[in-house]
This record gives structure tokens, sequence and C-alpha cells, in this order.
């Protein structure tokens, strides 16, 4: 577990330290800031429109983090021939690649966490129907504050400890937009304790919780495939069957009962709709806990398949 816990950290703090990481995230977070405006001129509900804008953006977020880092863990190890070292310790192969899961995992589910909560901060703003309607100072205040702290703590250590600027800035974002949105929990737009007005819908909790689970899995694959691959290959193959499993039911579903082929793919391709919930928000339905936890079970079994995969084929794998 030790040997596990320390290749799993390693990889967690290079993948932070990585610019595309910080990259992808900032440009989340700006479109969850605008976000609000732009949904603000639709025909229909406004608001449906921005909780759905906002779970697409975040569904894109973490599964092209996922696919970007996941896809060099272990690739870039055998490239650069670094992996010699690791395995000349006694560190069995097995422990390598699960090590490296969990390291991509934990930083997907860092970024997942931050724009989760910026989502949230976007939906109890809410869109500016009518000229009478007001921004939600709260909201705006606690955006400030998080912006601010980061990025002022993150320079003086930065200066004093000579930490990484955003490495750092990203895990103190994550803990001020922690006690930023419990803060929201509680006190309304008009700076008073009301949590039973505090804007915050289980259903995009639900969401979110779902779209993770996506990630999960296309982590898991992209593990799998750069212990064989290159990080080209890798990423071809990750968007191919990430586009493919977004489109599951049209591809494969409907030919099922008559052909062989749409049988195998149904069964192959992870079915990336079952983690979208837009007909739940356009229908206003209530995502029931059951369904969490079936689609927990698809996401953990469909992972453990791949991760498994992922060893047998690492197993007989040529290094050095």
């Amino acid at each position: 577990m030790n040997k596990l816990f320390t290749i799993a950290k390693n990889t967690f703090i290079e993948i932070l330290r990585q610019p595309i990481y910080a990259v992808i995230i900032v440009i989340a977070l700006l479109s969850f800031f605008i976000s609000p405006s732009l949904t603000m001129y639709t025909m229909s509900d406004d608001n449906k429109l921005l909780r759905e804008i906002g779970l697409s953006t975040l569904f894109l977020t973490s599964l092209f983090i996922a696919i970007f880092s996941a896809s060099g863990a272990v690739a870039d190890e055998i490239e650069n021939k670094t992996i010699t070292t690791v395995l000349s310790k006694p560190i069995q192969r097995p422990i390598f690649i699960i090590a490296k899961f969990f390291g991509v995992a934990a930083a997907v589910m860092l970024a997942h966490y931050i724009c989760t909560i910026a989502l949230l901060m976007a939906i109890r703003h809410g869109v500016l129907e009518t000229v009478n309607d007001t921004h939600d100072r709260t909201v705006l205040a606690c955006a400030g504050f998080i912006l601010a702290a980061s990025i002022l703590l993150s320079a003086f250590f930065n200066y004093v400890y000579d930490w990484k600027f955003s490495s750092t800035a990203l895990v103190l974002t994550g803990i001020f937009a922690t006690f930023s949105i419990v803060f929201l929990a509680v006190i309304d737009r008009n700076w008073k304790f009301n949590p039973a007005e505090n804007g915050i819908n289980l259903v995009d909790i639900y969401g979110s919780i779902l779209l993770l689970f996506a990630a999960i899995i296309i982590i898991a694959l992209a593990v799998a495939l750069s212990a064989r691959f290159n990080i080209v290959v890798t990423l071809s193959v990750c968007l191919g069957i990430f586009f493919l499993g977004l489109v599951s039911d049209f591809a494969f579903g409907r030919f099922a009962e008559t052909h062989w082929w749409a049988r195998i793919g149904k069964y192959i391709v992870p079915n990336l709709q079952i983690f979208w919930i837009s007909d739940a928000i356009y229908e206003g339905s209530e995502i029931p806990l059951k369904y969490i936890a079936i689609t927990a079970s698809y996401a953990l079994c469909y992972t453990i398949a791949i991760l498994s995969l992922a060893i047998a084929v690492f197993q007989r794998r040529q290094i050095g």
C-alpha cells in the first residue's frame, strides 16, 4: 500500500503541474462565469438552459482532463525510460497500473470538484431574465474571495517556499471554494441566514456525480491504452470511444436485436448516455438514489474490467 500511495501521489502532483491541466480548468471557470449572460436570450426557461450548458461544460472539462492526463500516465514513463527505474524496485506491475489510475483519478476529481462548485454558484446566481432582476452579490463576493485569496496565497507560497504557483493555486481554489459553497448553502442573496432559499438543487449535484462516473471510465480506458500504445493512439482511441459512447443507443442499441456487431458494440463501448440528465432537467424530474447506485455499479464494473485488461496487457509489455 505504501508503494501504491507513493506512485499515486507522484502522478497526482505531476498532473497538477502540467500546463494543460490548469488551462482547461481556467477555460471552464470562465465559461461558468459568462454562462448566465449567454443563456438570457432564449424563448423558454433560461435557467434550465443555464443548467444544461453548465453540465455540458463540466462533462467536457472532466473528460478532456481525464484523456489528456491519463493518456500519458504510462506512455510518458515508457518513452522517457523512467519506468525501468521504477520497475527495477520491488514493485509489481499491477501495483504500478493501479497507482497510476488512482493518481490520475485524484487529479480529475479535484478539477471536477472545483468546476462543480463553480457550476452551483452560476446556477445560484441565475439568469437576469428581466430588467428588475439583480445580481446575486453573495455569489459575486464569494467568487471574488476565492480568486483573490488563491492568487495572493499562491504568490506568497511561491515567493517564500518556491512552491509551483499553478498547482498551489488550484489546491487553494478547491479549499476556498468549499468554504464558499458552505457559506452560500445557508446565506441567501440578501445576506440573511436562510438555508431554505439557498438556490442549490440536489439534481445538479447528482448530475455532477454521474458525470464523474463517466470520467472515471475514460480514465481507466486511457490508462489501459497508454500501457500498450503511444500518446497519439491513446488520445485518438479515447476520443473515438467517447463520441461513440455518447450515441451508443443510436449506433448500437437500435440494431442490437437484429445484428451481432451491434450487440457486441453495445456491451464493449461504454454507454455514456446513462450519465447525462438533460431530460430530467427539462422535465423537472427527480433522480432517485437507486439510479445513482445502478450507474455507480455500472461504472465500477466497467472500470475494473478495463484495469484488469490493462494489467494483463502490461504484464507482457517489454520494457527497456
